[in-house]
């Protein structure tokens, strides 16, 4: 890119890119079609292969199963890709449950895949990256990484450390030129949110949290991966962009009588 940047026309294009997404449902459906769309040939990683097979037949790419929480299996999949130049993560789990009550099992089920997890795919990508001087991270956290309620804890505490990895990760590969960004989204229509949506109640709770009233569909959350991905945030890094609607901005949403 020129440093005039005057091809203002193609800055979001990725054309001649290759794109790793690892969790293809979804968020990660959206993110591989968007990343197709401007040009990118992109890989889908899942642990259910049918949905890896499917989200990549309708983004013209190809498909790979990778247990994400298998960091032996994460290093071949980063060697076996070769040069890739925009990873995104999305993959990740939650269980619902107070303190009190969470098992140990439960606690490691979702660190291991929300956090360790994280830090494995960063290591083994990001390792390749920094060798070949080039490449752009992307990181699925969530606005717990900031705001919490009850029945919230380990999940919280997980998208909060990935957004320090990502940080950590954006300082140590940035004089290689590699970038490294998290996206945190508010409430999003996706199967990690069945129980919310199951109660109509809960439901409309979290839609008034925002200041745009509703939740997002995953579609919405495209267009902030594919501009991290881009030439339009060359000089973004080591940062966290918040998709939540207003969530963070807002301690809820009340409108007076007037």
């Amino acid at each position: 890119m020129s440093e005039t940047m005057n091809d203002y026309a193609g800055l979001f294009r990725l054309d001649g890119k290759r794109a790793a997404l690892i969790g293809a449902g979804g968020i990660g459906r959206e993110a591989a079609l968007a990343l197709a769309a401007h040009g990118a040939k992109v890989t889908c990683l899942d642990k259910d292969p049918a949905t890896a097979r499917a989200t990549a037949a309708e983004a013209g790419g190809e498909a790979q199963d990778l247990d994400v929480t298998d960091a032996a299996a994460v290093e071949q999949a980063a060697a076996g890709l070769g040069e890739v130049d925009i990873l995104v993560l999305t993959a990740a789990t939650n269980v619902r449950k107070r303190i009190l009550d969470y098992t140990p099992a439960e606690f490691d089920r979702v660190v291991n895949l929300n956090l360790k997890a994280t830090f494995t795919v960063l290591q083994a990508f990001g390792r390749r990256m920094v060798r070949r001087g080039q490449g752009s991270i992307v990181v699925f956290s969530s606005v717990r990484g900031y705001v919490v309620e009850p029945g919230q804890a380990v999940y919280a505490a997980t998208k909060a450390g990935a957004i320090q990895l990502v940080k950590t990760a954006a300082a140590e590969f940035g004089e290689q030129g590699v970038r490294v960004n998290a996206i945190a989204p508010g409430v999003v229509e996706t199967p990690l949110t069945n129980q919310i949506k199951a109660n109509p109640e809960w439901y409309d709770a979290y839609a008034t949290k925002g200041a745009l009233g509703r939740w997002a569909k995953p579609a919405e959350l495209a267009g902030a991966v594919v501009y991290l991905a881009s030439d339009a945030a060359t000089y973004v890094t080591g940062t966290t962009l918040m998709v939540d609607g207003g969530w963070t901005a807002v301690d809820g949403r009340y409108t007076p009588p007037t």
